[in-house]
């Protein structure tokens, strides 16, 4: 058997997005919005107020069916074995990370391994395995509740955007590590503030001043959440952006290179080709081939 061997092209993204897949993402992520945020543009007295108490337990199943939607279709359009096993490894690392800080403010170091991970394989991997990695550690942690839908989008987004941020294909080393510093710390916050309108809408409205009132203007509205979250998940997020930033300068040079090694040697885009061995017509002498994708 001979084995001949044709290097893949250089590309910067080892798990690439289709046509249909960023249909996929960009449709679930506007559901995902409607979903966090229905509640600020409804009328008090619409058929839809009058459901808003069986409205999480919609959006959170409707939310489920489209996750699956998206990485069956992000699957079928660039995960292969090699990725399929990469992203078990990775979640269950994640998910496996996660209940350390379990019951201290803020210390998550789950969202440091998301952060690199979607800076290395892309956007819709990123966004697969941010959904996958939440869904496994909820499950591991007994987090199972209608919010865990809507911590699956948050997360998916959130690793996602790792993966789009810019100077993938070129940006090394020191800059890249503020990079995703900074983005650690924004998207933390960010993350904690999605989470929040997830259950905020829905506090009793006589319960505090900085409760949401769907008699209000969306104005006095978004106030009062801003005021919310500073009084409630301030300390929270501080801790999860803080912890991100650490590991990240610290040991997210490691990480990284390991993450592009391994992507490497996977060669996730080079299909494998066998075929008769040339001079040969003899049926079980065949050749390899490893041929650039497409």
């Amino acid at each position: 058997m001979r084995l001949a061997v044709q290097p893949a092209p250089n590309r910067s993204r080892p798990v690439p997005l289709g046509p249909r897949s960023l249909v996929a993402l960009a449709l679930v992520s506007a559901v995902g919005v409607a979903a966090f945020a229905w509640p600020l543009f409804t009328d008090p007295d619409s058929q839809a107020a009058a459901h808003a108490q069986d409205a999480p337990w919609l959006f959170a199943g409707l939310l489920v069916l489209l996750v699956g939607v998206v990485g069956a279709t992000i699957s079928e359009s660039g995960l292969g074995p090699k990725a399929v096993a990469m992203l078990g490894v990775l979640a269950a690392t994640g998910a496996a990370l996660r209940p350390i800080g379990a019951g201290t403010a803020g210390i998550e170091p789950m969202f440091f391994l998301l952060v690199l991970s979607g800076r290395i394989l892309g956007p819709g991997f990123g966004f697969v395995l941010g959904s996958v990695t939440m869904f496994a550690s909820a499950l591991l942690t007994g987090g199972v509740g209608p919010w865990m839908p809507f911590q699956m989008l948050s997360m998916g987004w959130f690793a996602m955007g790792a993966g789009l941020l810019p100077g993938a294909a070129r940006l090394r080393g020191r800059g890249e590590l503020l990079l995703l510093a900074a983005y650690g710390f924004l998207a933390a916050f960010a993350y904690g503030m999605v989470m929040n309108l997830q259950g905020w809408p829905f506090l009793p409205p006589l319960a505090s001043s900085i409760a949401f009132d769907p008699d209000d203007p969306l104005g006095t509205n978004l106030t009062r959440f801003l005021a919310y979250c500073l009084a409630t998940s301030l300390g929270w997020d501080l801790g999860r952006a803080a912890v991100t930033v650490v590991l990240t300068l610290t040991l997210g040079g490691p990480v990284l290179k390991a993450l592009r090694r391994a992507t490497r040697r996977a060669a996730f885009e080079t299909p494998v080709a066998f075929e008769p061995r040339r001079g040969s017509e003899a049926p079980h002498e065949t050749q390899v081939t490893y041929e650039p994708g497409p």
